[in-house]
Formats: structure tokens, sequence, C-alpha cells
């Protein structure tokens, strides 16, 4: 977000039994990110399977890990995982409200309780149909736990919820969905492409070795690079593939013990960021923020905002996967006296905020611009990002370049990538445009009523486990096709990897707002928490954003979480 954040004359982000969290973010080193992209025919037979040899469509060994078939990876800690699998439609986003005991379930890409990310959208009844108690800080089951009971032994692990071959039709986490994560299972120290099926992360890999399939190549690697450079008659039948694996019954013997509990596995980031954008999309967040800064004028938004969607280059180096701490940015800042010279230290002010990420999978040609069409043809999906603000070091270095060290700390990332096709049923027109659209990023011709531009995604903020906002991302002004459009009308060129951000998420109403500069009005207007008032972040809060879209049918898409616990400046993670 590039605009100001504090007042200033303008002109114009080792637990047991494994520790998830990312020391190091990036990946490692990839080969050619090309791949093998074979062609969209190549020998599938209609339930996924292949007549070909696992090897013969790129002349490698099919699967050169641990044996696949070995049901150790799964659960060694022998840890029971109890949880609700079903997630209830009532209330605006189905999420827990305030007043719910502890944070909301997580990625599990750091340590945590080994419950179900359904319940990180809903706090719904355990197995037994009984209520589940919340449990104590501390004891299986309660956050930071290491584990969790009352769940039923299955084939599939020690202990979990559901039979992922039998999912109920209300999970987020079902065949429509299948997003993409890089984890590694327990005992093994090499990353694997996985796909997520409930409460399990199928090695998609070893998957597709197994069944014989052409795509060993894109998915039997340590990160999604290889897949996201494909393209998109390569993602589709990917996909196409994938589903047909997990719902054909056949394959149930074959993909079982390729199937590892969540709460067994260590998750990470899923590609290697190549180039990192943020943007500042949504009318409602820059109108409040004008309004804050500039209460006197007469238009809170700055003369240019409605014409092209503001933006800045972020680092892509901080960009870290869900559940990493984040540790309080030290710079400096405004001295509180007039006159006096400016202060150093940690921030003061520091801040979330709730956005949505693009991935691109496809690169552009230098000089090239993407045209607005060409927006599926080069994004491969979408996730959750929280690009954490330090408001005070912002508002003193932002004039006359934009955002810097205010900005480039962290940026916290889920660990699931929805790719675009599991949202066609959440698309969106965007909001009327108000003003005439330079053509290249005009979206108001025939085809946007086929192309809707927006998406219906239901976001929600959680601060020490406690709701305190639910933006809706389809009142976004700007849509991530014009963003990409604008980001390389000047010729500038994609790359595989590359990824951008909506710019904070608010809606029109004070529970709406995603950040906590607009929830306070700058700190005017504390949240008041069970633990006490808050205006900005303090050491050792802990956000969790969540989220999910209307899905085929009546399902819904989960999207997965974005956590980051916040430690004190100069700590060594």
């Amino acid at each position: 977000m590039p605009e100001q954040t504090e007042q200033t004359p303008l002109d114009l982000p080792g637990g047991a039994p494994f520790d998830r969290s990312e020391d190091n973010p990036s990946d490692p080193s990839e080969e050619d990110p090309s791949g093998l992209s074979p062609d969209s025919s190549s020998g599938l037979s209609p339930d996924g399977s292949s007549s070909l040899s696992p090897d013969s469509s790129s002349g490698l060994s099919p699967y050169d890990r641990s044996d696949p078939s070995d049901l150790s990876h799964d659960d060694p800690s022998g840890l029971s995982h109890d949880g609700p699998s079903r997630l209830p439609h009532d209330g605006p986003s189905g999420l827990p409200q305030s007043g719910s005991s502890g944070p909301p379930q997580d990625d599990r890409s750091a340590p945590s309780p080994a419950t179900s990310a359904t319940s990180a959208i809903s706090a719904a009844p355990a197995a037994s149909g009984a209520p589940a108690a919340p449990a104590a800080p501390g004891a299986p089951g309660a956050p930071g736990a290491s584990g969790a009971s009352g769940a039923r032994p299955t084939a599939f692990g020690a202990a979990v919820r559901e039979d992922p071959f039998s999912l109920s039709e209300d999970n987020p986490f079902g065949p429509h969905n299948l997003p993409y994560g890089v984890f590694t299972p327990a005992g093994s120290d090499d990353r694997r492409v996985g796909v997520r099926l409930g409460e399990h992360v199928l090695d998609a890999g070893a998957a597709a070795a197994a069944l014989g399939s052409p795509y060993v190549a894109l998915l039997a690697r340590p990160s999604l690079g290889p897949l996201l450079a494909a393209g998109p008659t390569v993602w589709r039948d990917v996909r196409r593939a994938l589903t047909a694996w997990v719902t054909v019954p056949a394959h149930q013997d074959t993909l079982a013990p390729l199937l590892f509990p969540l709460s067994s596995v260590r998750l990470h980031l899923p590609f290697e960021v190549a180039d990192y954008v943020d943007f500042y999309a949504s009318e409602q967040h820059a109108s409040n923020l004008g309004s804050i800064f500039r209460p006197d004028a007469a238009d809170p938004l700055t003369p240019n905002w409605k014409h092209l969607p503001i933006g800045y280059h972020g680092r892509a180096g901080t960009v870290v996967v869900s559940g990493t701490d984040v540790v309080r940015p030290c710079g400096q800042r405004r001295a509180a006296e007039a006159g006096a010279p400016p202060v150093f230290g940690p921030s003061v002010r520091l801040d979330i905020e709730t956005e949505v990420g693009f991935v691109v999978g496809v690169p552009s040609t230098l000089g090239v611009p993407v045209p607005l069409g060409d927006f599926r043809q080069h994004v491969f999906g979408l996730c959750l990002l929280n690009d954490w603000s330090a408001r005070d070091i912002q508002a003193w270095e932002y004039v006359p370049l934009g955002p810097f060290l205010g900005k480039s700390f962290t940026t916290s990332l889920s660990a699931w990538i929805t790719p675009l096709e599991a949202l066609d049923a959440a698309r969106v027109a965007p909001p009327e445009r108000t003003h005439p659209l330079q053509p290249y990023l005009d979206d108001t011709g025939e085809s946007a009523a086929d192309e809707p531009g927006g998406y219906d995604l239901r976001l929600s903020v959680a601060v020490n486990g406690h709701v305190v906002s639910e933006p809706p991302f389809s009142g976004m002004y700007w849509t991530a096709a014009q963003q990409l459009a604008h980001m390389t009308v000047n010729g500038a060129a994609l790359r595989t990897g590359d990824l951008y951000a909506s710019g904070t998420v608010s809606g029109s109403a004070p529970g709406q707002y995603g950040s906590l500069i607009e929830l306070t009005w700058n700190g005017r207007d504390p949240l008041d928490l069970p633990e006490g008032k808050r205006t900005f972040l303090e050491d050792g809060d802990e956000i969790t954003l969540t989220g999910w879209a209307p899905g085929p049918n009546g399902t819904r898409v989960g999207l997965g979480e974005v956590r980051g616990r916040i430690l004190p400046a100069g700590t060594t993670r």
C-alpha cells in the first residue's frame, strides 16, 4: 500500500513434533523451469492414468526418492488429531467469532495444533457430535500443542478425522479445490509438490509415477516452478488428471500410501518468488486512509486513483510462508516534537494488510505488454497474503519515492496456491467504473460479461484468535487482470514466479476493514480484545487471515490461511 501512514504534507509482517516454520523461505535452485511441457492429449486415459510407462515422457527415473509406499511417513509421532471435518454454512464467512478459544487453526507451516484446517473456517462439533470444548493452553489440541486427541484411526495415518477419498460435500478442500503446495514428510529432507485433499496432502510426483502419468517431470520437483511455467493447457490437463486420481475408486489403493496427514508434514514456500509488486486496489481502503490523513480534502482519493492501479515494487527475498514468525522491524521515524531529529528504533505502529496474491506462471517478452484478455494465459492461481506494514517507518521515508523499509521486512504468503480454474464459480463483475479508462485498462466492453474480472472471496482477520474483520474481495475496484496489464504496459517482462498483491482489502463497513490503521481509525478507537486494547500490534500478537470462495454446486473453496506471530525487535528466528 503506497499511501502515507501518518499525517504529512501532501502534494500529490522447534516445536514438537515438527518445526514447520521457515528458517530459509526460499526454495533451492531449480532445474530449467520449463521442465517438460507434455502435449495435452499425451496418453491420458479418461480416468487420469496413462498408457505410457512412468518414464516414457522424460527419460527420467519415475521417482528417485525413498519408497513412496513406506507408510512410516504417516505421522510417526503417534498423536491423534481431533477436530471438525465439515464446514457449516452459518454466518457471513463461516469463521469463528470473537470470543472463541485460541487462534483459528493453521496451514501447518509452523508448530501448531494438529486440528482441521476446516476449523480455521469454522468451530464445528467434533467427530463424536458433541461440541468440542476449548483446550487449556499447552494441552493437546490447544494452540501451540503438538497434537490433539479424539480422532479415529484409519489406514491413512495414525489418527485422522476423515477418509480423504470420502470427504463430505461441504469440505472446502475436496476434489473441487485441490490447491497446490510444497511439503516435506516426517523423516525426510526432500521437498515435494503436494496437492491438498481434506486434511491430507497427496505427494503429486509419487502419484504421477505410480499411475504412469506423463507429468512426472513437472510434479516430482521440489517447487511449483516447472508446473507454473508449463502454461494453461498443461495446468488444465494436470488438474483434470489429479481430479480423476482422487475420485476414481480404482486408484485408491495406489494413492493411499502417498497421502500424508497435514499434521505430520512441514509446508514450505511453494515457489521461488521472482519479483514482488504490491498494489492499492480497494477504493474503500484508499478512501479511509485519505479521510484519516486529509480530513479536509474534498475527495479522499488522490487525483490519479481512478485512472490507474497504483502500485510499487516490494522485496521478493522477504516473502515467507505462513507460520513464519515476524520480527518487529527497526527504522527511523518522525520525532514527536516538531523540529526534533528523527528517532531510530523498533516500529511502534506495526500493522497488517489483508491481501490476495496472484502467482504468475508463464513469462512474457520484454517490451511486449500483456493485454487484459491474456490474464489467464499467464496467471496460475491466487493465495492469501499479509503484507505487514510499519506505519511510522513508512510515514517518514516514503516521500518522494514511496514505501521502502516500512514494507520490505516481511510479507507472509499462504502455503496453498489455489488454481484459477477452481475459482470459476466465484467470478463476479467488478464495481461500476466511474471514470473513463485508458484502452489498455478498459474492462467495460461486451466481453466483460463473459470474462468478469472480479472474484467473490470472503476473507477474515483474527487477532489472537478473535475475529475482528471480514473484508469482501468482491468490491475491489481494480481487478487482477487490470493490474497485470498495467504492470506490463511499459514493456516490463513477466517471469515465472512473479507475485503481485491486490493491496489491502477493505469493505464499506468498519467490520470489513483490512488493516488496524482503519479498524482503530489511526489509533483513535482501540480494539477491545479479551487480552486488552489494541491500536497496533504488540509483541506476541498473532494474526491469522483465512478465506473461502463460492465453489461449484453450492460448495466452498477453501483458501487456507496466512498466520504470523510478532517477535520483539532483534529476535533471531
